[in-house]
């Protein structure tokens, strides 16, 4: 059996060399001469699995390791006759993480207390409904916008999105990327609904670049001033706008979803997709090759600090989000031509980032208040 997988997948020669010969290769590189030999494909968000990679293959079976799905034609995948499965929820808390570590970076910013403020959720899937839960454990009233959920359940905290884009303070997406239908996400945000917003909304976006107009933003930021925008995905990745670069609060390079341990998950769902597939029984586990956390315990002395710049103080021990945004700006020095392969380069070579579960805080005179709040980001608390 042959495996062409991307190169940064990790462990993919690891997991799946039981099954037959791995050729790992750059995601933008896999060729249709590549696939037309291959049984099993492995992608990541940068492959464009159609058609035009498909045809003439004897593929039996595609993954990929990201939870999203619009740069794979499942059509054509069932027309054929090929199975599929993505690695849905695997980077939910990874991009819950980033969400949260641009809020409390922002807050300490610009002198805001959390628990003040209305968030809006766009998108309450996998990643949307953790970020709305730990938003609420913060203190934070949380508004919440998902018309598929509101049709299939009912619920009434599911609210019309222009209700939400007007009373929120912050907003944050985290839906799918879809082209045509009832829930196009598409220009979601266009210039229409971007000028529905409350003066000063904080906007982030980590869900896919065309979901918001990026041309739109980049002339609202012109046009009305800088308001707080946190940007880690992008339309025309990797040949992304340095102008919008510019303009927003925090950029980064599509790796919210990019801890450590999110990759990894990402690699055992695909594989045991694959061993399901297949008939056989997971005998691979990655828990051994996992390196340890580069911070496993942090020694906090809270004293009379605000609760924002305590945790602030240790998010950023932990994930510096302010490392990501200096990387990627560094883009905008080099010539147009070169831009591309950087962006991708700092995917490729993203630094080791550990979830905050395995970092333990011992926190000296910590208020109570402080302690509930790092729970509910997912550390580890202790006094």
């Amino acid at each position: 059996m042959k495996i062409i997988a991307d190169e940064n997948i990790p462990f993919v020669r690891e997991a799946f060399a039981g099954f037959g010969d791995v050729l790992t290769v750059p995601g933008r590189k896999i060729t249709p001469g590549m696939v037309r030999s291959a049984d099993i494909l492995l992608v990541r968000s940068v492959t464009k699995a159609d058609r035009n990679l498909l045809k003439n293959s004897r593929l039996k079976f595609v993954a990929t390791a990201t939870t999203g799905t619009d740069h794979i034609d499942l059509d054509y995948l069932r027309r054929e006759g090929i199975g599929f499965s993505n690695a849905a929820g695997s980077n939910a808390n990874s991009v819950a993480e980033y969400v949260f570590a641009a809020l409390f970076d922002l807050a300490l910013r610009f002198g805001w207390t959390l628990s003040d403020k209305t968030l809006g959720v766009i998108g309450v899937g996998h990643i949307g409904s953790k970020v709305a839960a730990r938003a609420r454990s913060l203190g934070m009233a949380v508004l919440e916008n998902d018309p598929p959920l509101k049709r299939e359940t009912g619920d009434p905290r599911f609210l019309p999105l222009k209700e939400v884009l007007l009373n929120a303070d912050i907003l944050t997406w985290h839906v799918p990327l879809t082209f045509g239908g009832i829930d196009k996400t598409f220009h979601l945000m266009d210039a229409k609904k971007l000028a529905c917003l409350k003066s000063g909304s904080v906007l982030i976006n980590t869900s896919r670049g065309p979901v918001v107009d990026n041309a739109a933003l980049k002339e609202k930021l012109k046009k009305a001033g800088l308001q707080p925008v946190v940007l880690d995905v992008w339309e025309n990745e990797p040949h992304i706008d340095s102008e919008l670069l510019s303009l927003v609060t925090i950029g980064t390079p599509h790796t919210a979803g990019y801890s450590f341990d999110a990759k990894v998950n990402g690699t055992r769902m695909i594989y045991d997709a694959v061993c399901k597939f297949l008939g056989r029984e997971p005998a691979w586990r990655p828990e051994k090759l996992v390196p340890p956390p580069a911070v496993p315990e942090l020694i906090i002395r809270a004293g009379e600090k605000r609760d924002e710049e305590i945790i602030q103080n240790i998010i950023q021990k932990v994930y510096a989000i302010r490392e990501d945004d200096r990387r990627l700006r560094k883009i905008t020095a080099l010539p147009e031509a070169e831009r591309g392969a950087y962006f991708d380069a700092l995917r490729r070579d993203y630094p080791v980032r550990r979830e905050f579960s395995n970092t333990r805080i011992k926190l000296e005179n910590g208020r109570d208040s402080v302690v509930k709040k790092l729970w509910a980001l997912g550390f580890r608390v202790s006094a």
